[in-house]
């Protein structure tokens, strides 16, 4: 495996490198992300994983600086998992001197949800630091897990209005034994907020068993939900019924809808989501 930290190294990595599969990362590797390694060495000759905490995108300093970081064990993980090369780079290199450009996807997508509670910042961050490492790859699919539901729909409209030619693959959450999506963030929970956490995937269950009972009100269903999150001890942050592909907010279900829902455990934030079940 090669570690390369600069766009010059990593495209003299990935001469004559064959089919490129992709996956962009900020560190704190866990099963999670092993699950999208696998998914690029099943289909591509080269697998690329990058190393990135990328500053851009934190509206938060504190959770900027809270974000967990070891380099020496990442690395033992994606050597172990089959990536070829990681692209771990530096501020300096992602963002030089003079850097003065912005990729910024307007609307609704960017704008609700993550984006108003985050800021649009948030999302200018991602699809800024997205198309320079798809740009610096060149990779022919790149993997995101369905967790971050938001951050794909940003990053595939992205792709399209730019005519980036990268394939977009979304592999389903990988979640531990009680349920809770993987994340980074959940080493920071205590006992006791991990157990609360735990009600994040029970009542997106509930929901979606709900729904394929039939219920069909989407506000009744979030109401639900948000009762049933802040009863286990969780601050809501939002709970929403939306379209999969605009975002959109529903009042009923009438086709393919995403629960989507960010809470905080203490001061560790944890988002997650389910598709529901469309009416017969």
């Amino acid at each position: 495996m090669k570690v390369v930290r600069t766009v010059a190294a990593l495209r003299d990595a990935l001469a004559g490198a064959g089919r490129i599969g992709f996956v962009p990362t900020m560190g704190a590797l866990h099963e999670g992300h092993l699950a999208l390694v696998r998914a690029a060495r099943a289909e591509n000759d080269t697998v690329v994983l990058s190393i990135f905490v990328n500053p851009t995108q934190f509206t938060d300093g504190s959770d900027l600086a809270a974000y967990p970081r070891d380099e020496e064990r990442d690395l033992a993980l994606a050597e172990g998992g089959g990536v070829d090369v990681v692209f771990a780079p530096d501020a300096a290199e992602m963002y030089p001197t003079g850097f003065a450009t912005t990729v910024q996807v307007a609307g609704p997508i960017t704008e609700t949800l993550e984006g108003a509670h985050r800021g649009r910042a948030h999302f200018d961050g991602v699809a800024t630091v997205v198309a320079k490492l798809l740009l610096a790859v060149a990779p022919h699919s790149a993997y995101f897990g369905a967790k971050d539901a938001q951050q794909v729909v940003v990053v595939r409209r992205m792709v399209r209005d730019l005519g980036i030619p990268v394939e977009i693959v979304v592999c389903p959450t990988a979640r531990d034994a009680d349920g809770l999506a993987l994340s980074s963030r959940n080493a920071r929970l205590s006992v006791a907020e991990r157990a609360q956490a735990a009600a994040i995937p029970r009542v997106l269950e509930e929901t979606r068993d709900a729904v394929a009972r039939g219920e069909r009100d989407a506000v009744l269903l979030c109401h639900r939900a948000r009762a049933a999150l802040a009863a286990a001890g969780l601050a809501v942050e939002y709970v929403a019924i939306v379209d999969p592909d605009s975002l959109d907010e529903m009042a009923r279900l009438s086709g393919n809808a995403l629960a989507v829902v960010a809470v905080r455990a203490g001061d560790v934030r944890l988002i997650d989501n389910t598709m529901l079940p469309a009416p017969l």
